[in-house]
């Protein structure tokens, strides 16, 4: 019989392997289910305790009956008396299993489970000779058959493409990954958690839209039959919200996937989940003050500290975070003042000058960006509100009433990374059209991340729109560096891989 350990082994013999051990189970499944013990016709069990909830509180259950299920991780078969270990969404807990207590028939069967399958263990709470919190099974029950064996446990599943294509597999082996990922789902409650206490309304908008407008980036485009016409994934919340502060909803927010037609690294993945919210009467200064609120109270709830540890490298939410204009951080890391650059031309100039590339179409805001990305961003490692961005990269944001060819907007930084992104939104009908046309005219031009008009916004902003602050959180990167985890794709249940047959 084939052996379930498929280390240092070749592809070829390890699918043999597995064919051939995936048939040894399923003859056991065969010959349970002739002998009227199909495991798959069992519709529920009376699972009473999670393994850490009997650990958490051995004193109160020491001695009293409890019901465990999950899946059986390890088997130890030693004569009359055997050890097996379960799993479950809390943790593990092992399990004495003697011949005495189950019964002849019963342990027989016992020792023919396999690692992997799902089981309930019904029996008291004791403390072994070792010291280790264990069940005294009375009774176990085969709730499902594992059909394929687990990676060989020594090793666990280390393939990093088959983790994140199996990931059922990943949350099985890797109890890291399975921690990462409730913490994910603990985060975005945090989050709703704040929000709903600050007195905004979640809600839902369309995902399926006729204009992807929003954010400088691709949309997938799509089909829709019974109207016989095309339809874009949305690539951003905004532009849906931004009516409902219009219609005198004064807070909203919604936490939803949005697609983007990008390439895939470590920090990027073509659907992700984005975090928009708009606040009537407000401007960036107070979504900066509600950002820093925002992020100390989702540390503190889920971490139980605001400082951060990534990569080895510890960023504190506790302190202000710093505030610094995008014409001060360059002049501070680059050494160059923008605000003495008058034209085009001399932007231009300066960034052939110090090896920075750009585009025909590009004006002087647009190259104050480049600048700040080439030597600036990477600078940004503790919590940093970058402020007042051009003009040119801003088409939907509110100028500065001081200096027009700035807005009032801020990028947040940590890590050297964007976490959000935040304006005082342009209320302004005629404004706003005349921004939507610089964007029809970058998109004659080639700029395929261009906007384009959406005649129902413009319309919206004609009834009125407040003075409202709005902010885009990328919630992955805030799970990222809330879980010190590497990749996007660490973060999310179910990454998108190219397909294996390509």
């Amino acid at each position: 019989m084939a052996q379930e350990n498929n280390t240092n082994i070749p592809q070829q013999e390890v699918q043999q392997d597995v064919n051939e051990l995936r048939q040894v189970r399923v003859d056991k499944l065969t010959a349970l289910q002739q002998a009227g013990n199909d495991p798959f016709v069992i519709t529920k069990y009376n699972q009473t305790h999670h393994s850490s909830v009997i650990k958490e509180n051995f004193e109160q259950l020491e001695g009293k009956t409890v019901c465990v299920a999950g899946r059986m991780m390890s088997k130890r078969i030693m004569g009359k008396a055997s050890f097996c270990n379960i799993q479950d969404l809390k943790g593990n807990i092992q399990s004495y299993v003697a011949r005495d207590s189950l019964g002849e028939e019963e342990y027989k069967s016992f020792k023919k489970l396999d690692i992997g399958d799902i089981i309930g263990i019904e029996g008291s709470v004791f403390r072994t000779k070792t010291g280790e919190i264990s069940i005294h099974a009375e009774k176990i029950t085969l709730l499902t058959k594992s059909l394929l064996p687990l990676p060989e446990k020594f090793h666990g599943l280390t393939n990093t493409d088959t983790r994140y294509r199996q990931r059922y597999v990943d949350l099985i082996m890797n109890q890291e990954s399975k921690q990462t990922l409730i913490n994910r789902s603990r985060i975005i409650r945090a989050v709703r958690n704040y929000l709903d206490s600050q007195g905004f309304l979640e809600v839902e908008t369309p995902m399926l839209v006729s204009n992807a407008g929003g954010a400088a980036a691709r949309p997938f485009e799509t089909h829709f039959n019974a109207l016989d016409e095309d339809f874009k994934l949305r690539i951003s919340l905004e532009l849906y919200l931004k009516r409902l502060i219009v219609g005198g909803l004064e807070r909203v927010y919604e936490i939803g996937r949005v697609f983007r037609n990008e390439g895939l690294d470590t920090r990027h993945n073509p659907e992700f989940t984005l975090m928009e919210l708009y606040q009537a009467y407000t401007d960036y200064h107070g979504m900066m003050d509600l950002t820093e609120n925002l992020y100390r109270h989702v540390a503190q709830e889920v971490l139980g500290t605001t400082k951060i540890v990534y990569n080895g490298v510890e960023m504190d939410l506790g302190k202000p975070f710093e505030r610094i204009t995008m014409l001060d951080a360059v002049k501070k890391y680059a050494g160059i003042d923008f605000s003495e650059i008058k034209t085009d031309e001399e932007a231009k100039a300066l960034a052939k000058e110090k090896g920075i590339e750009f585009e025909k179409r590009h004006k002087k805001g647009d190259i104050l960006n480049l600048f700040f990305e080439e030597f600036v961003e990477h600078h940004l490692i503790q919590p940093t509100f970058l402020m007042d961005h051009p003009v040119e990269i801003s088409p939907l944001t509110k100028r500065k009433p001081e200096n027009p060819d700035y807005v009032e907007r801020f990028e947040f930084f940590m890590n050297g990374w964007e976490m959000a992104n935040a304006y005082s939104e342009l209320n302004d009908p005629i404004d706003q059209r005349e921004r939507f046309k610089a964007q029809e005219e970058l998109l004659k031009q080639g700029d395929e991340e261009a906007n384009t008009t959406d005649e129902d916004f413009l319309t919206a902003l004609e009834y009125g729109m407040a003075p409202t602050g709005g902010i885009g959180f990328g919630i992955d990167r805030m799970v990222m560096l809330m879980t010190d985890s590497a990749a996007i794709r660490d973060v999310l249940l179910f990454p998108t891989m190219k397909s294996l047959d390509k």
